[in-house]
């Protein structure tokens, strides 16, 4: 029997539906984290946005309570960059990626620094000194150099997140917190061992579920592993397949919900770097091949009809703040309001104690 064709607004409401954008869900944060296979958390404010987003009465100290009592950490993960994951996931998602982490080390400049170097003496170095107590980077260097005074002291100290599981400490990650990151590793921030048994397979199977259907090539976009067709291969027999309109076999969970590609979906104001714009190779489910530049990367999306329609920025000027909004293509008088009414809801869950806040459409956010 030929597999079933799952057309653009196919996929596009079942990854809103995959990833509770489609209506906000009532779950704890660390629920929504773990089923999100984690969140992009370079910018510390970002997962609290996302979040937002996506849970019915998120506050702020959620997600703070949970980074606070080791619940939830943010550490270089997939894609080699910062991901906010649970405690749980941090310890089984990590030799997953150990591959990746390390291929990224040799690809960089830092790599190339340490040829020569005991890699074992460095890691154990670096372990020592930071469960010894939490370190920034710099201090982190200079005690290694200290070490090895021939090499590059960034290098070594970069080197270090990238050979082992390390986490950065609050009050990084805290909302309102400010401060330099610091280091430790996961294991003496956690007080448990990495994952005896890691699973790329279940890996897999839970990216399909919060982001499928989907190819090989998507589930390599989303985090940087190689070899993914064979490990697709591997799981086919436990897999729904399915084609896309151009013809390529897309891959779910059995239980993986399709919801009604016509239903309306309200609006969505998504944090920049979000994974629902960066978890596919192909990401026309979510944004077109012409506004693929404008959001993602740095530049925060604005989701309208299911599809990035614009993308925002925050300006602020003594107490007043104003959400900047730059539309792609115009938008119609109700869909202006409509995300005029969800950006005031933004605006005051982000800058609750401001004196006033408005919304301003058409001048080049994010641009």
């Amino acid at each position: 029997m030929a597999a079933e064709v799952l057309g653009q607004r196919a996929l596009n409401r079942t990854l809103l539906e995959r990833q509770m954008l489609r209506r906000r869900c009532e779950v704890p944060a660390a629920e929504a984290i773990a089923r999100l296979v984690g969140m992009q958390a370079q910018v510390p404010s970002n997962p609290y946005v996302g979040l937002w987003a996506r849970l019915a009465g998120f506050r702020h100290e959620d997600l703070a309570g949970l980074i606070a009592g080791r619940r939830a950490v943010r550490m270089p993960l997939l894609r080699v960059t910062l991901h906010l994951v649970t405690a749980d996931d941090c310890l089984a998602l990590w030799p997953v990626m150990r591959g990746v982490l390390e291929a990224s080390l040799w690809r960089s400049p830092f790599g190339k620094n340490l040829a020569g170097v005991d890699l074992e003496a460095l890691v154990a170095a670096g372990r020592a000194l930071m469960e010894e107590r939490p370190r920034t980077n710099a201090e982190l260097s200079k005690r290694l150099q200290a070490l090895w005074p021939d090499r590059e002291a960034a290098s070594l100290a970069y080197a270090t997140h990238y050979l082992m599981p390390v986490v950065q400490v609050p009050p990084r990650g805290i909302w309102g917190a400010t401060g330099q990151p610091i280091w430790t590793t996961a294991a003496g921030w956690l007080g448990r061992p990495l994952a005896a048994e890691p699973s790329v397979d279940e890996m897999v199977m839970r990216y399909l579920a919060a982001f499928g259907p989907a190819t090989a090539m998507d589930v390599r976009a989303w985090s940087g592993l190689t070899g993914m067709r064979e490990v697709i291969a591997r799981l086919r027999p436990r897999l729904r397949p399915f084609r896309d309109e151009q013809g390529r076999e897309l891959f779910d969970v059995p239980e993986g919900l399709l919801p009604d590609p016509e239903e309306p979906v309200p609006p969505r104001f998504l944090p920049d770097y979000d994974n629902v714009l960066l978890g596919h190779a192909d990401r026309t489910r979510i944004v077109s091949d012409e506004f693929r530049q404008r959001v993602g990367i740095g530049k925060a999306a604005v989701l309208v009809d299911g599809f990035a329609r614009g993308a925002w920025a925050i300006e602020r000027q003594g107490g007043a703040v104003t959400l900047v909004i730059d539309e792609f293509g115009a938008l119609t008088a109700r869909e202006r309001q409509e995300v005029g009414e969800e950006g005031q809801r933004l605006l005051a869950f982000v800058s609750g104690d401001a004196t006033s806040r408005n919304v301003r459409f058409g001048s080049n956010a994010g641009s």
